[in-house]
């Protein structure tokens, strides 16, 4: 992200978010137009050239990928299958705020009121009279994980008694199969060598409702260790809406008087392409669906730490969950690091997608968020060494030290890693120059076939005054969160920029960018949340403008290799950014796939392998905007037409080259502010373009095809040759 923001954020009940229940004229940031776009409707003709070969350059082949990084919650409790929320009690939400008379940002109060960050009982409440839950760290199940909870059971104890989890502002239950397991150890004084029976059930919050049930029988708890159990549990019917708990339960009368001390509890659901410790499914399916080609993980701020103590240390994500302790994250909540190294590696595998590893490069933000901690010069060996380790746990074979871990963890077969971002937006500090040439050469030199990125070029000149020198055939990780006009305007940005700019060879990769607010007479981007200028949620604003920057990418493959949007994902429930592509909460028929998701998948999904030239003998660009491939695969050319216009703009296409038929999917809506939201998700979603009364004059050379491109549309047109 570009700068640490505000949390908003409510404690784990159940919060149902309604969006967009008014006129979309009604919104404070509602917008007429694009600033930038040109006033001109006049016909625009183009002239396709099939003929020259020469012309042409290879599209790239990574341009629309995916940016993961857990903020809004978009990992645990979000594409992080699992459906407890606090579910080893290893650390709480914390806050930073600004106090009168204090410099920067500081922890102010937050969910633990006696120590930030520390174990809470949030999200687990008692069963039956008298029932009482503390948090207990007398009997830890381990150094990682150090704090469990201990439920006592009055002596007078009947009935049903026991504690309950309400998930991540509820949870989903259907059809499926879910995997239950949580650990547990006895109170000899009190419990003596009874055995035990434990039900567990997922039940609604509203009217108790049972959806399934199991009950693990004459249990006989060990008073030394924690005793592992585990079950399933198999609804047979959809519940109705996502206010449901996780129960376990026991029978009074039997435990009556008694002690036990329970930790790291978990309901696993199935996953996205059934891997264990995986992905949930509708969240990933829609990733998959939009044919990406690289995963950059595991993020921008979240990667670096609020102090250097905390900063992402991917070693300490391997293994057991036992093993794992999580940490304090930089977006205000807990960590458990359940989605791991292996648990991202494993997502590119499920999606056959290409690996953009971030490795820490000795910045951390240090609660401030900019100008924080740094690793001096004499200790940066040890930063070195972390993301060299890394790599070799990644890549290396199973006689390297890491590759062997990897191995012991069930994945023999390498990770290939082709790309290695170096930090995170590093420009917030005045280091990089000698922290990015440490780490660049000695990964370099160690592995001289990945491709390094650094984090900054030349946004710290007025700051700091450097700009990094990135050798050729490395690249520049570039972010934008900006106005719909800076992306109209720069749409010619990337035309001659490695001669402009004298970065000979350098590429580019747009790791972040999302039009962030309306465009406002200064142009000053406001990363707060004012109401009058933020976009809450992507429009069909949003994607005409983000589309247009990225035609301009299109156009200039030599130079520009990758780019994604960001941030990825939002719980509804609890967000630091916004607008994010997908929105969600615990039930998936809330899922929420933006305008600018449906436009990453358009553009993704009709990539072509060739670019091919393309001329205007009249009009120009804006307010269309143009860029035609090649697909010699399926032998058809793709043309990609955006129009920012509020009036159809008339069209000819000049092909000479025969072609069989032609077709075309448009995106695009009733208004120029039109969102999708919840209960309303289609609103703006590609759809089939109807050209049967736009047919060209003749299939054969030279044939012309003429069509009014509607207003605020994104069109990819596709022509079988």
């Amino acid at each position: 992200m570009a700068r640490l923001t505000l949390v908003s954020a409510a404690l784990l009940g159940v919060v149902y978010c309604q969006n967009g229940t008014g006129s979309i004229t009604d919104l404070p940031s509602y917008m007429t137009h694009i600033n930038a776009t040109r006033n001109d409707s006049s016909p625009v003709v183009l002239h396709i050239d099939t003929k020259d070969a020469s012309k042409r350059n290879a599209t790239a082949p990574y341009l629309y990928g995916l940016m993961h990084e857990d903020i809004s919650h978009s990992g645990d409790g979000g594409i992080y299958a699992e459906l407890l929320a606090n579910r080893a009690f290893q650390g709480s939400n914390w806050n930073t705020t600004l106090l009168p008379n204090y410099n920067g940002s500081l922890i102010g109060p937050s969910e633990n009121p006696v120590e930030p960050i520390a174990p809470v009982l949030t999200a687990w409440a008692a069963i039956g009279n008298g029932t009482r839950i503390t948090l207990d760290r007398l009997h830890p199940l381990s150094s990682a994980i150090p704090t469990g909870i201990e439920i006592d059971f009055p002596e007078n104890a009947e009935g049903e008694v026991g504690f309950q989890n309400f998930g991540w502002w509820g949870m989903n239950v259907e059809p499926q199969t879910y995997n239950v397991s949580f650990y547990v150890q006895g109170n000899y004084p009190r419990n003596q060598e009874n055995t035990t029976a434990f039900t567990v059930s997922l039940r609604s919050n509203l009217t108790g409702e049972v959806f399934a049930s199991s009950t693990v029988s004459n249990v006989s708890v060990s008073f030394i260790d924690h005793t592992f159990v585990t079950t399933t549990l198999h609804p047979n019917a959809t519940a109705p809406n996502s206010n449901n708990t996780f129960v376990i339960t026991f029978d009074g009368d039997t435990v009556k008087g008694q002690t036990y001390y329970f930790s790291l509890f978990s309901l696993m659901p199935e996953t996205f392409m059934g891997t264990p410790n995986g992905l949930r499914k509708d969240i990933a399916q829609a990733f998959y669906d939009m044919n990406p080609t690289f995963l950059r993980f595991p993020g921008g701020n979240n990667l670096e730490g609020v102090s250097p103590q905390q900063r992402w240390k991917w070693w300490e994500t391997l293994g057991p969950l036992t093993d794992r302790p999580g940490r304090a994250g930089d977006w205000g909540y807990y960590n458990t690091q359940g989605l791991g190294l292996l648990e991202y590696l494993q997502w590119t595998e499920d999606m056959n997608i290409e690996r953009l590893l971030a490795v820490y490069a000795g910045f951390s933000l240090d609660v401030w968020g900019q100008s924080g901690a740094s690793y001096p010069p004499d200790r940066m060996q040890e930063i070195l060494q972390e993301a060299l380790d890394e790599i070799e746990f990644c890549q290396g074979n199973i006689t390297s030290k890491w590759g062997s871990v990897r191995a012991s963890l069930g994945h023999p077969e390498p990770f290939d890693i082709k790309f290695v971002e170096i930090g995170n937006e590093d420009w917030f500090s005045n280091t990089y120059p000698y922290r990015w040439e440490y780490l660049y050469n000695g990964l370099k030199a160690a592995y001289p076939n990945i491709t390094y990125i650094s984090t900054a070029y030349n946004e710290a000149s007025t700051s700091f005054g450097y700009n990094i020198s990135i050798p050729s055939g490395e690249l520049w990780d570039t972010h934008h969160y900006e106005e719909p006009s800076f992306f109209v305007r720069g749409f010619d940005f990337y035309d001659n920029w490695q001669e402009r700019t004298n970065n000979t060879g350098v590429e580019i990769f747009l790791g972040e960018y999302s039009a962030l607010q309306i465009d406002t007479p200064t142009g000053i981007v406001d990363f707060s949340f004012p109401a009058d200028v933020h976009i809450m949620y992507p429009r069909l604003v949003s994607a005409l403008s983000e589309g247009v920057y990225l035609l301009g990418m299109e156009r200039n493959p030599n130079v520009c290799k990758l780019s994604a949007y960001a941030p990825s994902l939002q719980d509804f429930n609890w967000y630091n950014w916004t607008p994010d592509m997908i929105g969600f909460d615990a039930d998936p028929s809330h899922t929420v796939l933006s305008a600018s998701y449906w436009l990453q998948l358009l553009l993704g999904s009709y990539r072509g392998t060739q670019t091919l030239p393309v001329t205007n003998s009249e009009g120009d660009f804006n307010p269309l905007f143009w860029v035609a491939t090649l697909d010699e695969d399926k032998n058809c050319i793709y043309l990609k037409v955006i129009n920012i216009l509020g009036d159809s703009v008339p069209l000819s296409a000049n092909i000479p080259e025969a072609y069989r038929s032609v077709n075309g999917t448009i995106l695009t809506a009733a208004d120029l502010n039109s969102y999708n939201y919840i209960y309303n998700q289609t609103e703006v979603v590609p759809k089939p373009l109807n050209i049967s009364t736009s047919a060209p004059t003749g299939y054969g050379d030279d044939a012309v095809f003429k069509w009014d491109v509607p207003r605020w549309s994104i069109t990819v047109l596709q022509f079988d040759l």
